[in-house]
């Protein structure tokens, strides 16, 4: 939500993604009204990816409190038709696995950009390499 905004700015967005029951109206007006592309965002039963934590001192690390995957758990990204020559790619704090199933979906993507974050580097350590090999940019947050 936060880098779909803030990209808006400066470009077009396409938004590939789920969201749950509790996601209200009122952020999806947000997007659309910043000109974004939600042709690729699916509504599904059960609640959004959440994520919870905080910072200390020091600004560039997060710790986390809780993480619950919600509709995320078993998303099947599918992009359409008109996303598929995007240029340039970001791929959001998702299962490095989904990830990869988006970068696969994409024609010839002049440059791409992750972000991750530890329960993924700890628990999907050799999906997370995966992408890795075929990103140009990571964002990561260290705990």
């Amino acid at each position: 939500m936060y880098f779909a905004l803030t990209a808006g700015f400066f470009t077009k967005v396409r938004l590939v993604g789920a969201v749950g029951e509790d996601f209200e109206d009122k952020h999806l007006d947000l997007l659309r009204e910043r000109g974004a592309d939600l042709e690729g965002l699916e509504r599904r039963p059960g609640e959004t990816f959440h994520w919870s934590g905080f910072y200390g001192d020091d600004l560039n690390e997060a710790r986390t409190r809780d993480t619950r995957l919600g509709v995320f758990a078993d998303f099947e990204p599918h992009l359409p038709e008109s996303y598929r020559d995007t240029p340039f790619l970001f791929l959001a704090n998702i299962d490095p696995v989904l990830q990869l199933r988006v970068l696969d979906q994409i024609r010839r993507p002049r440059f791409v950009a992750m972000d991750t974050m530890n329960y993924w580097i700890e628990g999907k350590r050799d999906d997370l390499a995966a992408v890795l090999e075929r990103v140009d940019m990571l964002f990561h947050q260290r705990r």
